[in-house]
C-alpha cells in the first residue's frame, strides 16, 4: 500500500503557483478543474513567481465561458457524423443526370488533386474549392484523393465522405461517384445548381 505524502507549506504554494495557469484542453472542457485554496504564506514567504502572477485573477474568478472557450482558426477541421455516401442516388436527382454520372459521361468543369496534402490542409483546399465552384455555377467536379497505402485506403479517401457530409458542404451537393469502379482514389461530385 503506498503512502499519501503531505506537501509542506512551500510545496503546497509552489503547487498552487504551477495550477493556476493550467487552462482545460478545449475537447476535455465539460468538467471544470478543481480549485485548489491558496495556503496562507506571508508575502515574504511566497515565492517570486506566485508574487509575478498576483496580479492575475485566480482561475476561480475566471468565468466559466472563457476558461471553456477553445481558439478558433477560420474554420475547423472536425470530422461530421453524417457521411456522404459515395455511389448512392440521393434525393433530388433525376434518372438523366444520375445515369450521366454514374456512366462517366459527365465530365468535371475543375478537378482538385489533394495528394502529398496532410488531412487539414487537404480540408481547407476542398473547403475553398467547393465553395468557388457552386459560386461559379459548376454542374460537376472530381477531387482525387489517391488510394493511399493503407489497408482501407489512405485518410484523405476515408475522411473525404464525412467532410463532404459537414452541414456546410452537405447542402451543395446532389451526388458522389467514383468515375469507374478501378479508381477508387478519386470522386465525381455532382453539385447543386446556385439559385438566381
Amino acid at each position: 500500500m503506498r503512502r499519501r505524502r503531505v506537501l509542506g507549506e512551500d510545496e503546497q504554494a509552489l503547487w498552487t503557483a504551477f495550477v493556476r495557469g493550467i487552462k482545460p484542453l478545449a475537447a476535455r472542457a465539460a468538467r471544470p478543474a478543481p480549485v485548489v485554496a491558496a495556503p496562507s504564506v506571508p508575502p515574504a514567504a511566497a515565492p517570486a513567481a506566485e508574487r509575478r502572477d498576483r496580479a492575475a485573477p485566480p482561475a476561480a474568478m475566471v468565468p466559466q465561458s472563457d476558461m471553456l472557450r477553445p481558439a478558433r482558426p477560420g474554420f475547423t477541421l472536425v470530422r461530421s457524423r453524417a457521411e456522404v455516401a459515395i455511389g448512392q442516388r440521393g434525393p433530388g436527382l433525376d434518372d438523366t443526370s444520375w445515369r450521366t454520372l454514374v456512366s462517366g459521361k459527365l465530365r468535371p468543369s475543375r478537378t482538385l488533386d489533394l495528394h502529398g496534402q496532410n488531412a487539414h490542409a487537404a480540408f481547407q483546399r476542398l473547403h475553398s474549392f467547393l465553395i468557388q465552384a457552386r459560386s461559379d455555377n459548376l454542374r460537376c467536379v472530381e477531387v482525387i484523393t489517391g488510394l493511399g497505402s493503407g489497408r482501407e485506403g489512405g485518410v484523405l479517401r476515408r475522411e473525404l465522405p464525412f467532410w463532404l457530409g459537414r452541414p456546410d458542404l452537405r447542402p451543395l451537393i446532389l451526388a458522389v461517384v467514383h468515375p469507374h469502379a478501378a479508381n477508387q482514389g478519386s470522386v465525381r461530385i455532382l453539385l447543386r445548381r446556385g439559385r438566381g
